[in-house]
């Protein structure tokens, strides 16, 4: 279970109860507001680990807080917006956004991408890009990857896809957030991309799949599971 503590920034607030009842189920300690003035006052009284802004806030827009926020904090931001336009992504991600969800959205994948967010900022320490595992080895700095200590040679997509999955394990994705992850906004392709690709590293991990397992989590997405002495590991 998790103490870390989010702040939620909504005017609505059917959202705002609808996130605190799933962040609570995972343990995470939430408070809310509905303003952006009552965010940066909250901001400075909790000093919480994650903040979730709307962008079509009364008076300060979400733009607007996170802008105020970071002059002040480093704290990781993720925008919510029932705007899902390309620009509007690309700009909240320049204004210093950690990522960007569009309403109506799934509440199990607003957990993931929390998860996700709070791990790698908890990771962000660390200058290398090296997972080592039993049995698995990937080198995001050299492009290189060992699995029962054989040396792989994979694509760069499979392995920046393989390193994303391992690195936030037990996280699901959906593809849209694995291409925006891998490919980058921009892209233009067709998202079922991700699922050869998912295919293709699965493959690659035929040698060890009685420890670790990509799953798919039908309707949802993708996410790498490692197994501890037969069962699957949380």
């Amino acid at each position: 279970m998790s103490e870390e503590r989010i702040l939620v920034v909504d005017d609505d607030p059917y959202i705002c109860e609808l996130i605190t009842l799933y962040l609570k189920k995972e343990g995470y300690q939430v408070s809310c507001v509905y303003n952006g003035a009552e965010a940066i006052d909250k901001l400075k009284e909790q000093k919480p680990e994650l903040v979730i802004l709307d962008i079509m806030l009364p008076g300060m827009d979400g733009w607007q807080v996170c802008r105020e926020i970071k002059k002040i904090s480093d704290v990781p931001i993720i925008m919510l917006s029932a705007k899902g336009d390309t620009l509007d992504k690309v700009l909240g991600l320049k204004l210093g956004a950690d990522d960007y969800m569009v309403k109506p959205f799934e509440p199990r994948e607003l957990i993931a991408r929390i998860d996700a967010v709070l791990r790698r900022v908890s990771g962000s320490t660390s200058s290398t890009k090296q997972i080592i595992l039993p049995n698995l080895c990937i080198d995001l700095d050299s492009y290189t990857t060992k699995i029962v200590n054989e040396k792989m040679e994979l694509p760069p997509k499979e392995m920046e896809l393989l390193y994303f999955l391992v690195r936030n394990k037990n996280c699901v994705f959906t593809r849209e957030q694995l291409i925006e992850r891998i490919w980058g906004l921009d892209f233009e392709g067709d998202n079922r991309t991700i699922d050869v690709h998912i295919t293709r590293v699965r493959k690659r991990l035929e040698n060890v799949k009685e420890q670790y397992n990509i799953k798919t989590i039908w309707g949802v997405g993708y996410k790498f599971e490692v197994k501890k002495h037969g069962q699957y590991s949380i």
